[in-house]
């Protein structure tokens, strides 16, 4: 797969799973790397005003 442009890097495409009732998007790698994150590793995601926000599974907080 080519590379894509530097100015478009952060743009994602949104791909249907499996059965169709789930959707996944593909994360930048170096960035997933920065967070540390693995893969089948439990991340958060959270409503934000017309996004999202990921973050980290604090399992401290779910107790």
């Amino acid at each position: 797969m080519a590379r894509r442009k530097l100015s478009k890097r952060y743009i994602r495409s949104l791909l249907k799973l499996g059965g169709g009732s789930s959707y996944g998007i593909s994360l930048p790698r170096e960035e997933v790397e920065k967070f540390g994150w693995k893969a089948k590793q439990k991340l958060v995601v959270e409503k934000y005003g017309k996004g999202l926000i990921i973050r980290d599974w604090d399992e401290k907080k779910d107790k």
